[in-house]
């Protein structure tokens, strides 16, 4: 019999090849039956999305995911159907038994998700690094630096190439 973690996981989810290798990493070697995962996405300030209004102090309720695939909340929140991501998250609900449920924020993605580790109460972070160049580092920032020293809670920051879907044939 397996046993329940009831940990909350955070993965900041933008779509891009490294945040996908962030959540395939973190259902390969994290994610167990009884964890809740969380999908932070982060809009920027300057988002339009018709839900920033209502929620962009304290971000969005929790989503869960049976609504991901909505179109409605693709428009209102910024969430998009993306197949690959969903594949991911419905395999983890179906055969590790992982709550998943998404947060979508609005804002300097560095300040949020340390906001969001607090907010959420979570036991640990995980996100891609898109590994800019040290110039580029020194002039935007690195977000996953930034999380390392601020968060409250353990991070994880996973480079390198993406991995394969679980079921997936090399």
């Amino acid at each position: 019999m397996e046993k329940d973690h009831n940990r909350r996981v955070g993965v900041a989810m933008d779509y891009s090849a490294t945040s996908k290798s962030a959540l395939k990493w973190a259902a390969h070697n994290l994610l167990t039956h009884g964890d809740q995962l969380i999908l932070i996405h982060v809009e920027p300030p300057n988002s339009d999305t018709p839900r920033k209004l209502l929620f962009q102090d304290t971000g969005s309720p929790l989503i869960p995911l049976d609504e991901f695939k909505d179109i409605k909340l693709e428009k209102q929140y910024g969430l998009r159907n993306d197949a690959e991501v969903l594949d991911v998250l419905d395999s983890l609900a179906t055969s590790k038994g992982v709550r998943v449920v998404a947060k979508v924020y609005w804002g300097d993605p560095r300040e949020k998700l340390c906001e969001a580790v607090e907010d959420l109460k979570l036991d640990s972070l995980v996100l891609g690094s898109r590994g800019l160049g040290s110039i580029k580092r020194v002039l935007i920032g690195s977000v996953s630096s930034y999380v390392v020293k601020n968060a409250s809670c353990p991070v994880t920051v996973v480079k390198g190439k993406p991995l394969p879907l679980p079921n997936s044939k090399p």
